[in-house]
């Protein structure tokens, strides 16, 4: 990477840090999210922040970037106080944030979003000339290529995050907060993200790097600061820290076995998929396969295998053009997916925020919503029985909330994605259908997931899980489905199953 290759200036004695966050302090009722947690970050460094969600990561950075306002504590920039009133202010004062979440315009262009509440003016108008040559200037010290003109809404989430470093860039921005920023990009995407990476921090930028991908973290970091609950733990150099460290010090115990020991034993079967594709390109081709009660079978393959089409072709919310689905010794037509809730299939989505949870409303509606029609009772809905639904899934799957009223957007990624499997639970489901079932959560949510996923194989239930990460796939699963370009490469027993042999089967039709 080259990354690896750029020099790493060491703090220096006379110049004050170019970031310093001291004591900071921040509660929401019944939370204290941070208890004076201290950053430190160097000129031409990257600070890596990491602990479990709900850690405090994230509301520390929007304490910085002015989206909160600090219960107390100080931040200073370049040894001087600061305390920036929103965004806006903090952009102009030289600290950047791009989110996990990426909050762009979608139906204007690259350069209009780029220069967005201050298009540069000829004459008292607009000039989209000076627009234009600018975002291409930018574009080309970073070596980015992507037409300044195209339309944010049809770029690849890889090119969009590179549209919101530009935009940093553009404010001269010192400090630079990237919050997941390859938790959705391919291999490529993710060298192409560190060799910007490392254009920006020898030219002096101090970047503040949020992550859950450890071996990622331990390549490109200078120092990494780990926090839990709330609280400063501690800084070390990267270079004397270990994945095992790392983990023993964000979640406060030793995670010997990052995969729980697996208790299900896959029995008769349940589901058979045979000769099913979808309906409009590009999609699944031809897939046949069985799942047997008891049973985690996980798919694996490359970025465009279509192993997301595939579940979504099973669970009706995209059609097929051919093929069939038997469960239970009975044909199965799911032309939608409340076809395929009544008959006892459940769907986790790849984008949580996007697909999975309804933001702006609480818990409760959160939980219950794709079970609503069993508590309506002459025609009015009963509160007492969501309310308990709600409280077992809270108390099942140990979410951490402060009440079921709590808006799901103020929760951690892995308390967010326990409330969608608690939701899908009570609609009581015969097969679940997993994708990317822990993206953006911590280790230790990860490993409270995967206990999740045998206990309920463990009930007899059969359990389909897309994942990208092939030692996940090969911890908690018990075959191995691996797609290429939409067709089933390979079938592999756990056994078997080796990440060479999948890779092998992954490129089989590319």
């Amino acid at each position: 990477m080259i990354v690896e290759n750029v020099s790493r200036p060491g703090p220096s004695e006379s110049m004050p840090r170019l970031l310093e966050m001291r004591g900071m302090d921040k509660a929401f009722p019944g939370v204290k999210a941070l208890d004076g947690v201290n950053l430190a970050v160097e000129a031409g460094t990257i600070h890596a922040l990491m602990g479990e969600n709900g850690a405090g990561k994230s509301t520390l950075m929007k304490c910085l970037f002015g989206i909160y306002k600090a219960d107390a504590g100080e931040i200073l920039v370049n040894g001087r106080p600061v305390s920036f009133s929103g965004p806006k202010d903090a952009m102009e004062g030289g600290v950047s944030m791009v989110h996990q979440e990426l909050n762009q315009v979608l139906k204007r262009s690259v350069m209009e979003n780029i220069w967005l509440g201050r298009f540069p003016k000829r004459f008292g108008f607009v000039s989209h000339k000076m627009m234009r040559d600018s975002t291409a200037a930018i574009f080309d010290e970073l070596d980015i290529d992507v037409n300044p003109r195209a339309l944010v809404g049809n770029l690849s989430v890889s090119q969009r995050q590179m549209v919101e470093i530009a935009k940093a860039v553009s404010y001269n921005t010192k400090i630079l907060v990237l919050d997941e920023p390859t938790s959705s990009l391919t291999n490529e995407e993710v060298e192409h993200l560190f060799r910007i990476i490392g254009k920006l921090r020898s030219g002096g930028v101090g970047i503040v790097y949020i992550s859950h991908r450890m071996e990622e973290i331990l390549k490109i970091s200078d120092e990494v600061t780990i926090m839990r609950d709330g609280r400063w733990i501690g800084t070390e150099p990267a270079s004397g820290l270990t994945v095992d460290k790392i983990i023993n010090m964000m979640v406060g115990r030793d995670l010997t076995h990052r995969f729980p020991p697996k208790t299900n034993a896959p029995g008769e079967e349940l589901m058979a998929v045979r000769g099913l594709s979808g309906m409009y390109a590009p999609t699944c081709r031809d897939i046949s396969f069985t799942l047997r009660r008891g049973e985690i079978l996980g798919v694996a393959g490359l970025v465009g295998s279509r192993r997301t089409e595939l579940l979504e072709t099973i669970f009706g919310i995209a059609r097929h053009s051919k093929g069939s689905i038997v469960k239970n010794g009975r044909p199965i037509n799911n032309k939608n997916s409340s076809d395929a809730i009544r008959n006892g299939f459940a769907m986790l989505t790849e984008e949580r925020r996007a697909t999975g949870i309804f933001a702006g409303l609480d818990v409760m509606f959160n939980s219950v919503i794709a079970n609503i029609n069993s508590y309506k009772r002459y025609g009015f809905l009963s509160g007492h029985r969501m309310h308990g639904d709600t409280k077992w899934v809270i108390d099942s799957l140990k979410v951490k909330t402060p009440s079921q009223r709590t808006h799901i957007r103020n929760l951690s990624g892995g308390n967010q994605q326990k409330v969608i499997i608690g939701r899908w639970l009570l609609t009581k489901p015969d097969v679940l259908l997993l994708d990317e079932p822990t993206r953006g959560i911590d280790v230790g949510a990860k490993a409270e997931i995967y206990q999740l996923i045998i206990n309920l194989a463990a009930e007899g239930k059969g359990i389909i899980v897309v994942s990208s990460e092939m030692p996940e796939l090969l911890g908690i699963s018990d075959r191995i489905m691996v797609m290429s370009d939409g067709r089933v490469a390979g079938m592999l027993d756990i056994a078997d199953a080796t990440q060479e042999e999948i890779m092998r089967l992954a490129a089989k039709y590319v």
